[in-house]
C-alpha cells in the first residue's frame, strides 16, 4: 500500500440489496484496524451487516455520515499505510 490514503468501497450485500443504511461507525478517524476488524456497521431491510477493514491501516477519513444510504462501490472511508 502506498503512503497516500487508498479508498475503501462498500462491499456488495449478496440477495439482490444494493443499498444499506449506514447506522454506526465502529472505526473512527485516526484509528488504526487490522485486516478483518470492523469498521461500521450497517442495516438493509433483512439484516444489520458489519463491514470489515480488507487490510490493515489508519483510518484517515470517513465518507459518509451515520444515516446516510449506501450502494455498493460507494467510498466510504479512506485508508492509510502507518
Amino acid at each position: 500500500m502506498s503512503d497516500s490514503p487508498v479508498n475503501m468501497h462498500v462491499p456488495g450485500f449478496g440477495h439482490g440489496l444494493d443499498e444499506a443504511l449506514l447506522i454506526e461507525w465502529a472505526a473512527g478517524v485516526g484509528d488504526r484496524v487490522e485486516r478483518g476488524d470492523v469498521v461500521a456497521v450497517v442495516e438493509t431491510d433483512k439484516a444489520s451487516t458489519e463491514i470489515v477493514a480488507e487490510r490493515d491501516g489508519r483510518v484517515t477519513t470517513h465518507a459518509a455520515a451515520v444515516g446516510t444510504i449506501l450502494r455498493s462501490g460507494d467510498v466510504l472511508y479512506q485508508l492509510a499505510a502507518d
